[in-house]
């Protein structure tokens, strides 16, 4: 039994619901198929959650939004009409794109929410009449009814743990179960959507409530590549990774899968596969518990850009108890959350996403490190980039850092800092953004090159 979630691309024209509907059919084990909202069609084209986007800031501004509603329901007739059947859906489709501006403004958390969904819960309407009108019994399940009940957080929903037993119901289905990806409901009823690639995130859920056998996620790429293909010409295809790398990978700036989505599918203990939905026959790249056979010590090299160091230094620093839960306490009271702390006897950097911080912010930081922890430096270094390279094989091979430095040496890429986990699935490299795709080639030659 699998569960096959679509992405935008592949879902946004009537051609590749074509494709869509022939990888569904073709294997009756497909029952479950979790949508996004449509894509772009080329390059010009806007996607449909964009659409929404604006939508939404028309309508709390107050202006016409006919224009954004007429756009969204044209968008969806243009796939009807290309499919050359009659949807009965489209009359609710054009209806609920409508009903948006009728939501309430004033103290209305999930507003933004409401709007998003639409793309998806739209898109499954359809796509399950669609599927139905070509023989293929299919049914639309709201997430309600599916029972994706999830936590009050707007824009960063969690599925609620009691959730899952109502999921599990929907193996007794007869028909192909179609469900709109990225949101759940709260216990108050309300839409909730989760954080960025959360129809990923769906799809993971569904499939560890039904149980199924696979967790088949269809995007526009021959699965996973060793490194990032604008970077690298060619790179290398990973037939297999584990969990735990790809989250190391996702984490630093492999995008084809959500890290967030890995979760429920790895507690499930489900194998997931990447395929491209342009070329289904490729076997794609399987994310496992433990790999089948054996693999090179390096899987896979991500980057990721936007970090800065809080850079400290204070002599006899590691004589100073409870120094280090200071300067963490100094960020959590700004509301800052950090990513790594490299640390010498009398120096510690702090890495973060530049998104964390304001000049206000940074500004506090420096006078509370000065004041309060008298430090003898403190100094804030932006556009910095993180290189990671990954494989859970590395701890049996000795070397694998030393390859790496000596490759970064020779490309004279100077290194900022180096850190590893004590798991030793990834070696962790900060350069200077300028120097990221220099570090980066010069990291693939050393580990990809035969």
């Amino acid at each position: 039994m699998k569960v096959t979630k679509f992405g935008g691309s592949s879902l946004a024209s009537a051609s590749q619901l074509e494709k869509v509907f022939n990888i569904v059919q073709a294997d009756p084990e497909r029952r479950f198929v979790v949508v996004s909202a449509p894509g772009k069609r080329d390059a010009a084209d806007t996607k449909v959650t964009d659409a929404l986007i604006q939508y939404y800031k028309r309508y709390i501004k107050g202006d016409d939004v006919t224009a954004s509603q007429d756009w969204i329901i044209d968008r969806y007739q243009a796939m009807v009409d290309e499919l050359g059947f009659t949807a009965k859906s489209m009359k609710k489709i054009a209806q609920s794109i409508k009903d948006l501006a009728t939501l309430p403004i004033e103290n209305n958390d999930f507003l933004y929410d409401s709007f998003l969904a639409a793309g998806e819960d739209n898109n499954a309407k359809l796509i399950a009449e669609y599927f139905t009108y070509r023989g293929l019994p299919a049914r639309y399940v709201h997430p309600k009814k599916a029972g994706i009940i999830v936590s009050s957080e707007p824009g960063n929903a969690r599925i609620l743990p009691s959730s899952y037993d109502k999921i599990e119901e929907l193996r007794e289905a007869d028909e192909v179960l179609v469900i709109p990806g990225f949101f759940g409901v709260t216990i108050d009823n309300q839409i909730c959507t989760f954080s960025r690639g959360g129809s990923d995130i769906t799809g993971s859920i569904v499939a560890a409530g039904v149980k199924a056998d696979l967790y088949e996620n269809f995007t526009d790429v021959d699965g996973i590549f060793a490194a990032h293909p604008g970077i690298i010409k060619n790179p290398h295809s990973i037939k297999e990774l584990t969990y735990r790398e790809m989250r190391e990978l996702a984490y630093a700036g492999f995008s084809v899968l959500h890290d967030e989505a890995l979760l429920p599918a790895y507690r499930g203990r489900i194998p997931l596969v990447i395929k491209n939905t342009n070329n289904p026959d490729h076997p794609g790249t399987q994310i496992v518990l433990e790999h089948s056979s054996e693999t090179l010590p390096v899987v896979g090299i991500a980057a990721d850009d936007d970090f800065v160091s809080i850079n400290m230094s204070k002599y006899l620093m590691n004589r100073e108890v409870g120094f280090g839960r200071k300067v963490l306490q100094i960020l959590e009271d700004l509301n800052i959350r950090f990513e790594h702390m490299p640390t010498g006897i009398d120096d510690l950097s702090i890495v973060l996403r530049e998104r964390e911080l304001t000049p206000i912010k940074e500004e506090e930081i420096l006078r509370q490190l000065k004041t309060k922890l008298e430090v003898d430096k403190a100094e804030i270094e932006h556009g910095l980039s993180i290189i990671m390279i990954v494989g859970e094989n590395m701890k049996s091979h000795v070397g694998v850092t030393a390859t790496a430095t000596a490759a970064l040496s020779q490309q004279n890429v100077n290194l900022a800092m180096i850190s590893q986990g004590a798991s030793e699935v990834s070696v962790m490299f900060v350069v200077k953004t300028e120097e990221k795709e220099k570090a980066l080639k010069a990291l693939y030659q050393a580990f990809f090159a035969e």
